[in-house]
């Protein structure tokens, strides 16, 4: 199982939609854009992970995309899976990128954000 961390999610992003993480907040907080109408498909924040209902008290990266409504229910009950940490909860969904979710899984909900967000 292909994991997917911040820097193999960065790697993935400019290699298929050619978009570099922007650093709009001088921190280690980033967006993923559209290269055309530079619009958000992706944030990638670094939280604490009691922020997520976690136990540790650990600081961990959480990848926010756009989902489609119908999804996010059964995602969210999937472990990484988490309710939106920064965005409109009915809409985006929070996921860990400390390899609890495979690069499998993340792709495709990183695609589907792509297409959602254009």
């Amino acid at each position: 199982m292909e994991t997917m961390e911040r820097k193999e999610l960065f790697e993935w992003a400019k290699e298929i939609y050619g978009a570099e993480p922007d650093y709009p907040w001088n921190d280690w907080n980033c967006v993923l854009r559209h290269k055309n109408n530079k619009k958000w498909f992706a944030l990638v924040v670094e939280i604490n992970a009691r922020k997520l209902g976690l136990a540790e008290d650990k600081t961990v990266d959480v990848l926010n995309i756009k989902c489609d409504p119908m999804m996010i229910g059964s995602l969210r009950m999937k472990e990484g899976f988490f309710p939106d940490y920064h965005m409109n909860k009915e809409n985006w969904i929070s996921i860990l990128l400390d390899g609890t979710v495979s690069a499998d899984e993340i792709k495709p909900l990183l695609e589907l954000s792509y297409q959602l967000t254009r």
